[in-house]
């Protein structure tokens, strides 16, 4: 089993972004502290499967988010970006 055999795309995370902000969170443009690169946070890979779940950034694999439903509450920590941005819909 490689890294690929566990990860998911960002999509997979959808219910539980729309819980925290009430909106499709999949589209959010993301920029990369790391290699300055921007996506949106449907496309970073998703690993999952522990307690809680992370979005790593989709060009250079850096840390985005750490996601842990925990029960009665829903923790999320934004690490290593530079901004986050939601298209005009």
């Amino acid at each position: 089993m490689d890294d690929g055999d566990l990860r998911l795309d960002g999509n997979a995370l959808a219910g539980v972004l729309r819980e925290l902000f009430g909106a499709d969170a999949t589209i959010v443009l993301r920029t990369c502290e790391g290699c300055q690169g921007t996506a949106a946070l449907g496309a970073h890979h998703l690993y999952a499967g522990g307690p809680g779940a992370v979005l790593r950034c989709p060009l250079c694999q850096q840390l985005a988010l750490r996601v842990a439903e925990l029960p009665g509450r829903t923790l999320l920590e934004v690490v290593n970006t530079v901004r986050m941005e939601r298209p005009g819909v």
